[in-house]
């Protein structure tokens, strides 16, 4: 049998970041998590944190503390039947779900409102670019993830969202300092822009369908989609930016979309594991009602 005491350790130091977090967390010392950590780490024979700062856990960890999510998850439901244990023990149960940024400055936030509303539970959300929020559910480290890979994770279940669009803009004191002769497949390489992190394509492949080019010019590196609007909107660089947040800005004239006017658009999934609890059932139902609502259908702009 498994330590659930030394386990509830580890995954506190995993989400925490550090021994002195977890202890606050989890209500006792730090002398205390250490020993559970240390503990099961002996009679497992196995390394289950590397020590740092942040701590994080080693694929084993990870792996035991996706296990100990899960049964925290089914203890909750299970505590919430009983009317006895109710009163004293049950709490507000948390998913921890990966997510890209910018589903969380459009559609996602009326997603997570009405899990709250309808269920009180809670989310743990990790932001991660949208190619990259399934390798987060992939190593076990969320139960749940946006994602733009349409490739199922093996124990997952996949349901397409639909696609958010993507514009590419300026503000209009940009283009007039930097495209003075128009916009165009040379001048896209001279001219500043910006990016969310080093693995933000989405200039590189709206440059590429409305161009035909490749392009490699000075970069902003921005890794917030309300920043990277806000620094846009300040004359930094042009980027591309979600269809919802820049329309209201293109009609007030703060925004100028670049020419040749052509969208881009990401295909989203909901990924799942598989564990059957009534909370990760109403979570999806959420987010695919959701998304139906703000999302373009799937594969179009």
């Amino acid at each position: 049998m498994l330590d659930y005491l030394s386990l509830a350790a580890i995954a506190a130091v995993a989400r925490e970041g550090s021994f002195e977090k977890a202890a606050a967390a989890l209500g006792v010392t730090p002398s205390a998590v250490s020993q559970r950590v240390k503990g099961l780490e002996e009679r497992l024979g196995a390394i289950l944190l590397t020590r740092g700062s942040p701590c994080r856990p080693t694929e084993i960890g990870a792996k035991l503390c996706t296990h100990v999510e899960q049964v925290r998850l089914l203890e909750g439901e299970v505590i919430a039947d009983l009317p006895g244990l109710t009163a004293r023990e049950a709490g507000p149960s948390s998913i921890r779900v990966a997510v890209n940024a910018d589903s969380v400055s459009t559609w996602f936030p009326q997603a997570a409102a009405r899990f709250a509303a309808e269920t009180g539970g809670l989310l743990d959300l990790a932001l991660e670019d949208e190619a990259h929020t399934v390798e987060r559910l992939r190593t076990g480290d969320v139960l749940a993830a946006v994602t733009a890979d349409p490739a199922p994770v093996v124990g997952c279940r996949i349901h397409p969202l639909g696609t958010i669009g993507y514009v590419a803009v300026a503000s209009p004191a940009f283009i007039n300092r930097h495209f003075p002769g128009g916009v165009d497949a040379q001048s896209l390489q001279r001219v500043p822009m910006m990016r969310f992190d080093r693995r933000d394509a989405l200039q590189a492949r709206w440059a590429s369908e409305a161009w035909g080019t490749v392009i490699a010019p000075p970069t902003h590196w921005t890794p917030s989609t309300q920043g990277m609007l806000d620094m846009t909107l300040a004359g930094l660089g042009w980027s591309m930016a979600p269809v919802p947040l820049a329309t209201p800005m293109i009609a007030a004239g703060r925004l100028i979309e670049l020419p040749p006017q052509r969208r881009i658009g990401v295909t989203l999934y909901w990924q799942r594991t598989r564990l059957a609890t009534r909370l990760l059932d109403q979570l999806t139902e959420a987010v695919r009602a959701v998304a139906a609502q703000e999302l373009g259908p799937v594969d179009t702009i």
